[in-house]
């Protein structure tokens, strides 16, 4: 059936009219795609900027140790063998509480020569004392006999004192931090054997760099943590009583001593300890949660929200921080809203919408 021309010329006309109608329905719908695209909301958490008091901190490894006068480290009164080890490291003591035996010959041999020589020293003065009550012998050969006779009692005292201190005894109750002694083994005089340090008498000691070390002031705070960070197990709060004045020539840091006198739990010897130290505070500082920070390059952005919503990248200068909060110098003002939690999936001019708490 053939269509007149009129009829044919309409339907051209619908099918080129339907076409453009579907052409334009797709550049609207991806104008609109795009235009939702461009506008995708970025779910934050914000907070308002506040001036407060800041506190600039150090951070400090350290390891507690015993502290001075309260640790006594024992060596052989002379040279001689072990015959017996009656403690290890770790184990406690008592004062008086045997260590360590040394083979007793030696010493008991040493003790009964030295009491035949001040026997003779004894009978010789003697004898020289009576020839010169006689007139027989000068009175010189008395005073030499009797020199002799004191070198002799002393020499005397000396090998029993030494037989007694064959029986290494602890000088202090405490806990045994070293253990050197080996069965049977061979030792001398400046061989120290053990070492007793009393566990209740302790202070941590931190290593900071010269310059950290400068910063600090004796009777500084020290807020302490177990373990390798301020992160680990809360110990305690103690003071600065001692910075080093010389340098380490192993580590290349400077020990600074603390005390505590109450933490948390009980300290041990030789336990790893993180130590933040206060070292200035500034009445009204500008300060932002240290999670809002944003590093670009050497230095940090925030994104700042404003009334509508959007958020804008601002560079801002850091004075100081803490493990919480970021001393802010410049860059931000009192009142203002930046983001926290999320700022490093913001971009700049993005719309941000509040998480819920």
């Amino acid at each position: 059936m053939r269509l007149p021309f009129y009829g044919r010329a309409a339907m051209l006309t619908c099918l080129s009219y339907g076409v453009a109608c579907v052409d334009g329905c797709r550049k609207e719908n991806a104008g609109e795609a795009g235009s939702e695209e461009t506008h995708a909301e970025v779910s934050v958490r914000t907070t308002t900027v506040t001036a407060q008091a800041f506190t600039e901190t150090l951070g400090a490894l350290g390891v507690v140790v015993p502290r001075a006068g309260h640790v006594a480290s024992l060596a052989a009164p002379s040279p001689g063998r072990v015959a017996r080890v009656l403690v290890s490291t770790g184990q406690r003591v008592t004062s008086g509480q045997p260590l360590i035996e040394l083979d007793q010959s030696t010493f008991a041999s040493a003790a009964q020569s030295a009491d035949a020589v001040l026997t003779a020293a004894q009978q010789a003065y003697d004898r020289a004392e009576r020839l010169a009550r006689e007139g027989i012998a000068p009175r010189k050969d008395v005073e030499q006999a009797a020199a002799e006779l004191a070198k002799a009692r002393a020499e005397a005292v000396a090998a029993r004192r030494a037989e007694q201190l064959a029986t290494i005894r602890a000088p202090i109750s405490g806990v045994v931090t070293r253990m050197s002694a080996t069965l049977g083994a061979s030792v001398d005089a400046n061989q120290p054997l053990v070492e007793v340090a009393d566990p209740s008498a302790v202070d941590i000691v931190l290593n900071l760099t010269p310059s950290g070390a400068a910063r600090i002031r004796p009777a500084a705070k020290v807020t302490l943590s177990a373990g390798q960070d301020a992160s680990g197990e809360p110990l305690g709060i103690g003071s600065v009583i001692d910075i080093g004045g010389t340098v380490d020539s192993a580590s290349r840091s400077v020990a600074v001593r603390v005390q505590a006198p109450t933490t948390r739990r009980p300290l041990r010897i030789g336990e790893t300890v993180y130590g933040t130290i206060g070292v200035a505070t500034v009445a009204r500082a500008i300060v932002v949660p240290v999670e809002a920070l944003v590093p670009e390059g050497d230095a940090f952005k925030v994104f700042v929200v404003d009334a509508g919503g959007v958020a804008h990248a601002r560079p801002v200068v850091v004075a100081a921080k803490n493990n919480r909060v970021a001393f802010i110098k410049s860059g931000l003002n009192v009142g203002e809203r930046v983001v926290t939690y999320g700022a490093y999936g913001v971009s700049d001019s993005a719309k941000v919408v509040e998480l819920k708490p």
